[in-house]
């Protein structure tokens, strides 16, 4: 990087082997670097990088590579603070994430989602694919392990298009296969006895819209969380359909919700197909779905990985473990009997 580039109010320069960025507000930089320069101690960790602060510049040495994603993020980060935004840990991480990404992957990290109570956005590749596939497609699949946002962002969307009028109500809807033949024996009455496999759906309302909307919406009928034994026999109009946890659905439970699909409508799919609690034998309607819909217009399918988890980094640590076990398991299997 040769010369100065200025943007949003922050300049890089090339500078003794390294590279220098200067902010033109001395209070946002504060924000920026943290409490007791934490988030630069976080970005040298996880970037691989020195920063070193000179008044309203910070000096950043390490590999060139590395250089150019830190100063990346911090100008990521300082743009996300010039828009009203706060700038803690789990932000800086996001911030290297998206940062990391070439150009054209990480364009659509500008597009966010208002809704009442928090303004979201991505923060990983994958989600910003995510967020440009529901809104480009009138169905889409979220396809990865847990912590990526899939469902989050899902119902991020839905509250966003209802708010604005363009679906008029939110149909929410899960599997709810641990309780099988046991529902009967579940304490209350059939409300009680599904809400606990629901609960994740309902959080994630209450993360998008305040309290008592939520309740008024649910009672109105404009927002319905349901198991999805309650969709069968229907059609699904002017709506916005998720189906999170769809790995554990059947192929005719899932024939079914996709034929539900009304006029006016979008629905999105979400499942970690690495997480079957069907019984054993028994086919994913998830796997399915992906097997005959894959390539057909109008359908999205989006994969994500563990670079997309934006949960705790052990979680992401977690799964690639996971995974290299099951692909170790997989090339094993593959491999001819050498006692044959």
């Amino acid at each position: 990087m040769n010369g100065k580039a200025a943007t949003a109010g922050a300049t890089v320069a090339a500078r003794d082997g390294g590279l220098s960025i200067s902010f033109d507000d001395n209070a946002l930089m504060s924000a920026l670097c943290g409490a007791h320069d934490a988030n630069l101690a976080r970005l040298e960790q996880r970037a691989g990088v020195s920063i070193h602060a000179r008044g309203n510049r910070l000096n950043v040495n390490g590999p060139e590579s590395a250089q150019v994603t830190a100063v990346n993020a911090l100008k990521a980060l300082y743009a996300s603070l010039k828009k009203g935004g706060a700038v803690d840990q789990s932000e800086v991480d996001a911030a290297i994430r998206m940062a990391d990404q070439p150009v054209e992957t990480n364009a659509g990290s500008s597009l966010v989602i208002k809704t009442p109570r928090r303004v979201v956005s991505a923060r990983s590749p994958g989600q910003a694919t995510y967020l440009r596939a529901l809104h480009e497609y009138e169905m889409t699949f979220g396809l990865g392990p847990a912590g990526t946002g899939k469902t989050y962002l899902a119902v991020a969307c839905a509250v966003n298009m209802m708010q604005s009028g363009r679906v008029e109500r939110l149909i929410l809807s899960r599997p709810a296969v641990e309780a099988g033949e046991r529902l009967g024996f579940l304490p209350g009455d059939l409300k009680e006895k599904v809400d606990p496999y629901l609960r994740p759906l309902y959080d994630a309302l209450y993360e998008m819209l305040p309290g008592d909307r939520v309740v008024k919406k649910l009672e109105s009928g404009e927002i319905e969380v349901a198991p999805l034994a309650f969709m069968r026999g229907r059609t699904l109009s002017n709506a916005f359909i998720i189906l999170d946890e769809a790995q554990n659905t059947t192929p005719m439970q899932m024939k079914m919700l996709l034929t539900r699909l009304g006029e006016n409508s979008r629905m999105v799919i979400t499942g970690d197909l690495s997480q079957v609690d069907l019984p054993r034998g028994v086919r994913s309607g998830l796997r399915d779905a992906v097997d005959i819909l894959d390539g057909m217009p109008g359908v999205g399918f989006v994969n994500f990985g563990h670079v997309d988890v934006v949960r705790h980094d052990l979680v992401s640590r977690i799964v690639q473990a996971y995974d290299a076990r099951d692909n170790a398991q997989g090339r094993l299997e593959l491999e001819p009997d050498e006692t044959a």
